[in-house]
C-alpha cells in the first residue's frame, strides 16, 4: 500500500551552494550520486554530521510558506526529497521503498542555524516543531524519481 510519493528531489555538488531540482537521482551507498553529502563536500560533512538521504514533508513546507511567508519551495529547505501524503516521522524504526531504492529511517533532521544562513531570516524557526524532516540510509541503491511511490516495508 503507497503512503506517499516523491514530489520533487534536490541535490547540490557542495556545501552552501543552492540546492538544484532534479527529476531523477541515483540512490547508491552512502548517498545520493552528486550531492554534496555523498561526495564528502556538505558543509557538516568537517563535523561528522552526515545524512545519507534527507526528506522533509510538502504539507510542512505548504505550512511554513503560509505561516511565516518564507521561500521554501525551491529547494531552500535544504533537504534532497519533498515528499506528499506520508508522515515521515511515523517511518521511525523502519525501511521503506522510493522508487527502486530501499531506505532505512536514520534520525529526525532538525534545522541548524547555517540553513538560515544560506537562506533567509527565520527559515532555522520556522523549520523547527518537527518539520525539518528526517535523515534516512540507502540499503538498496538504484533510482528515485518525481513522482515514485514511497511504500513502507
Amino acid at each position: 500500500m503507497a503512503t506517499g510519493l516523491v514530489e520533487e528531489i534536490y541535490i547540490t555538488s557542495e556545501g552552501s551552494a543552492a540546492m538544484e531540482r532534479v527529476e531523477e537521482v541515483r540512490a547508491v551507498a552512502g548517498g545520493l550520486a552528486g550531492d554534496r553529502y555523498k561526495e564528502g563536500t556538505g558543509y557538516w560533512t568537517r563535523y561528522g554530521d552526515v545524512c545519507e538521504v534527507t526528506l522533509i514533508e510538502a504539507e510542512d513546507l505548504d505550512e511554513i510558506e503560509q505561516e511565516a511567508g518564507l521561500h521554501v519551495k525551491n529547494g531552500e529547505h535544504r533537504r534532497n526529497i519533498v515528499t506528499r501524503g506520508v508522515r515521515l516521522h511515523d517511518l521511525n524504526g523502519s525501511r521503506f521503498r522510493v522508487g527502486e531504492v530501499v531506505l532505512e529511517y536514520d534520525r529526525p533532521r532538525p534545522p541548524c542555524k547555517h540553513v538560515q544562513d544560506v537562506t533567509e531570516p527565520g527559515m532555522t524557526r520556522a523549520l523547527r516543531r518537527r518539520r525539518g524532516g528526517i535523515c534516512a540510509r540507502v540499503i538498496e541503491g538504484g533510482l528515485i524519481r518525481a513522482r515514485d511511490e514511497i511504500v513502507a516495508l
